[in-house]
């Protein structure tokens, strides 16, 4: 039983994701202690509970602890199954990062696999459903991982609601990715949209950050609008955000996304991501700060020597190689400091499912 303290570095619900996802890929049961320890609520919050039970649903693993509110975790993992699943986390608890702990999961299934997931498809302190469609997915295609995303229904803080379906098809095995350098820019687009608000909401955004970006030098993004009424289902909050992304002639993708929230106007919210998107742009990096965290359990388990240059290291960045190392035995290689452009290396351990 390998134990992970779950107050280690960046001491977040990311610890939880990742080392449950590892543990599932390798089969070798944790205990996580200290869980989000240091946090105003610590322990499981909804969104880690999910997590768990769909990854143990996944690989029909035992658990002990798996509540909210939980400092400690045992999980023993004892296979990986296929088939359809539904998940609902009865708040606007995110589903993209229940999505980052079942994706790595998932590469190793028996069969396809499909889930169903209800909760926050665009909440604070989470990637947007977006950014793993438009980033994350083609990213992780290039190791030969092969899933689509499809969102039902938006859903933000606080009534959640939001609906979203993914299939993986599981590789069996990952090949090593390679993006020390980026190609030439080959266009930016993203996605602005707004629940239960003004359909203008939406445009004002999109409009604010292509008039950001042109005036960085970046003209002509193509950036679609997705709305749904004020008169919309009574069930769901209101709410608004944008993902944007940059797309290169290599298969690099960067991205960035910014989320309304009341008071904040629809300008700032598409001038602030088109601004995170310039800075990620401005580093020379093919991969984004979030992507840098995200691939980390990815590359550790892929066949053969991947090697990424990422635009910042951050804790997430840290925390996620410290966790991967000590559950798959791979040894990362990582230069440059934190809050900085770097360069990770890493020879993966080839598993294969």
């Amino acid at each position: 039983m390998i134990e992970i303290p779950g107050d280690t570095l960046e001491g977040g619900g990311q610890i939880v994701r990742t080392t449950l996802a590892l543990s599932a890929l390798t089969g070798k049961p944790v205990t996580i202690t200290k869980i989000r320890e240091n946090r105003p609520n610590p322990g499981l919050q909804p969104q880690h509970f999910v997590a768990v039970k769909a990854l143990a649903a996944v690989c029909d693993a035992a658990t002990e602890g798996v509540a909210v509110g939980s400092r400690r975790l045992m999980f023993t993992p004892r296979g990986h199954n296929a088939g359809s699943y539904r998940f609902d986390v009865g708040t606007a608890g995110s589903i993209p990062l229940i999505l980052e702990a079942l994706m790595p999961a998932a590469a190793f299934a028996q069969g396809r696999l499909a889930f169903e997931l209800t909760g926050g498809t665009d909440v604070r302190w989470s990637p947007s459903i977006d950014y793993l469609k438009l980033i994350q997915l083609p990213i992780i295609h290039e190791m030969g991982y092969d899933a689509t995303i499809e969102v039902r229904q938006r859903g933000h803080y606080p009534k959640g609601g939001g609906r979203v379906s993914a299939t993986i098809n599981p590789p069996g095995l990952l090949k090593a990715l390679h993006m020390l350098e980026r190609g030439e820019l080959t266009g930016i687009e993203g996605v602005s949209h707004c629940v239960k608000l003004p359909s203008h909401v939406a445009q004002r955004q999109a409009n604010a950050a292509r008039e950001k970006l042109t005036a960085a030098g970046f003209n002509s993004a193509n950036i679609a609008t997705e709305t749904y009424p004020p008169d919309h289902n009574p069930q769901f909050a209101p709410g608004s955000g944008i993902t944007l992304r940059a797309k290169f002639s290599n298969g690099a993708v960067l991205g960035s996304d910014s989320l309304g929230e009341r008071g904040k106007l629809a300008e700032a919210v598409g001038a602030e991501a088109a601004s995170k998107l310039i800075m990620e742009l401005s580093s020379g990096a093919p991969l984004d700060r979030h992507m840098g965290d995200i691939i980390i359990p990815y590359l550790a388990v892929a066949e053969g020597k991947s090697e990424i240059q990422i635009s910042e290291i951050t804790t997430h960045t840290l925390t996620n190689i410290k966790v991967a190392e000590t559950l798959t035995g791979a040894s990362f290689h990582v230069e440059g400091g934190l809050h900085q452009p770097g360069t990770i290396r890493v020879d993966g351990i080839a598993l294969k499912g």
